[in-house]
């Protein structure tokens, strides 16, 4: 509980104070191995962040992914994303042969998802028979205190995921009604007879926190603090519905009544249809919030300072009927996020929390954030092209402020300049007396410059590349979180490069 604790109060103080960092999910990082992972690239991340005279590394969710392999759609809101262990520390560990991965080959420069997922798995299901015969012995006393430190939220999981792989990787909502409804003696058989399948995912989920932890201590080594990312909603097929459906809206059948959305905004004229499933917020509120309390000391473990998506959220919600095919239709319901954060303030002290307060943010939301003294954000590409009151412009900022060239959701810059209007371009060439031929680097040093506490750029933004480089574009049902760097990209020039702008603005 004190390592815990001393852990948050450095995390706020690095919100509190003059800081930078970059944008940069671990699957975007280069590698043999079809996608970005927790092995050498990732250390040699973080000491590229540390020789930029970086303070924050933020990352996207964790969570394994389900469908269309975005980081907001998993299968848990507390389990890691195995996809991420790296072949070559299973190897150090003696869990496989070099020759399991060897004659890999996939593209360099994006994931191909669906056979690195497939390669991935096999491989994990190789180091499991293998520790299960007697493999990595070293690791048994440590894999058994991760099972049962994590028995809650990991005996659930595993036994979803090991159902799930009997059900041919069918949503839970498709399973036999006994299963869909947690029948007991339906969830005793279950376990009696999947016992290696659920092995098999705490064994998984070991091997991520394992890999993982080494990374974060070495990022603290370095100086680098980890911004993590909470999505407010989960996914309907995940762990999280299917064994907690007294905190979500759901009828008998346990599908959903109504599911999560925005209404037409900057991204879509038709608003945004997530289809999460709404929390039964008065259930949660009953039930003194612990499943969020849990959710935030999970996170906590892995991150110092946690990024809670959707903040606007959590003083009201936009609740579209299921089954509508956009989200245009639907009501404003107002949640508890006042006494929610209360609860986790008790909970965990001093909240490490950057309040992602983007789009229309009413009045009643902005109290709720100063309510709790919480940095909002702010994205300077929603800033040009308006009124001088824009609270996006950096003239108008409070300290109290994380700033951001874009974020995963945007364009990058430069693409972002190219297809925007001449009238916005116009205002971009005067407000920042540039002529626009290296707008990125215009928009980092506007950025870092500024008065907000903490500046964050995406990587792909400090490598000046175009929309092809683009990580998520809100809406597209496919084609996104595929991006990733290649080494010879950031050579050590444009690493100086920042960190004299780092140096130079006060935030090194």
């Amino acid at each position: 509980a004190a390592s815990k604790g001393f852990r948050m109060s450095w995390a706020y103080e690095k919100i509190s104070t003059r800081s930078s960092g970059i944008i940069l999910h671990p699957t975007s990082l280069p590698g043999p191995h079809g996608i970005g992972d927790l092995g050498p690239a990732a250390y040699s991340w973080i000491d590229a962040l540390a020789q930029a005279r970086q303070k924050c590394w933020q990352i996207l969710p964790l969570g394994p992914t389900s469908y269309g392999d975005s980081p907001y759609q998993g299968f848990s809101a507390f389990a890691g994303n195995p996809v991420l262990v790296n072949p070559d520390g299973l190897r150090e560990d003696g869990l496989i042969d070099a020759a399991d991965f060897e004659g890999w080959s996939f593209p360099a420069e994006h994931v191909d998802f669906g056979p690195v997922i497939e390669r991935k798995d096999r491989l994990l299901l190789s180091a499991w028979r293998n520790y299960q015969q007697g493999g990595a012995g070293h690791l048994r006393a440590d894999c058994d205190a991760f099972v049962r430190q994590h028995d809650g939220w990991l005996s659930d999981f595993a036994l979803f995921m090991a159902l799930k792989d009997a059900q041919q990787g069918r949503g839970w909502q498709d399973w036999p009604r006994p299963l869909r409804l947690r029948d007991p003696q339906a969830l005793a058989k279950a376990r009696a007879e999947l016992t290696g399948g659920i092995g098999l995912h705490q064994f998984r989920q070991f091997l991520f926190f394992r890999q993982w932890r080494r990374l974060r201590d070495y990022a603290h080594h370095q100086g680098i603090r980890i911004i993590g990312d909470i999505p407010i909603f989960v996914s309907a097929d995940s762990a999280d519905v299917w064994a907690n459906p007294q905190f979500f809206q759901l009828d008998a059948e346990r599908r959903p009544r109504v599911v999560a959305g925005v209404p037409p905004d900057y991204f879509s004229a038709t608003g945004q249809l997530w289809g999460n499933p709404l929390y039964d917020w008065a259930a949660l509120e009953r039930a003194g919030f612990g499943w969020w309390v849990a959710r935030f000391q999970a996170l906590l473990e892995l991150v110092d300072i946690v990024r809670l998506d959707h903040f606007r959220g959590f003083e009201g919600y936009w609740e579209v009927p299921a089954g509508r095919p956009d989200a245009i239709v639907g009501r404003w319901v107002k949640a508890p996020g006042e006494a929610l954060l209360a609860t986790l303030q008790q909970a965990l002290g001093r909240l490490p929390i950057i309040a992602e307060d983007l789009g229309v943010i009413t009045p009643e939301v902005l109290a709720l954030r100063e309510r709790f003294g919480l940095p909002g954000m702010r994205v300077l590409q929603f800033a040009f092209g308006d009124k001088p009151t824009n609270a996006y412009l950096p003239h108008n900022y409070e300290a109290n402020t994380v700033v951001y060239t874009g974020t995963h959701d945007n364009d990058t810059t430069r693409g972002w300049y190219r297809a925007t209007g001449e009238q916005d371009r116009d205002h971009v060439r005067r407000y920042l007396a540039r002529d626009g031929s290296d707008v990125a680097w215009d928009f980092i040093r506007t950025a870092w410059a500024s008065v907000a506490d903490c500046a964050i750029a995406p990587l792909q933004d400090v490598l000046n590349l175009g929309s092809e480089a683009r990580m998520n574009t809100p809406g597209r049902p496919a084609g996104n979180w595929s991006w990733r760097y290649q080494a010879h990209q950031l050579p050590a020039s444009v690493l100086a490069r920042l960190a004299d702008l780092t140096e130079l603005y006060g935030r090194a």
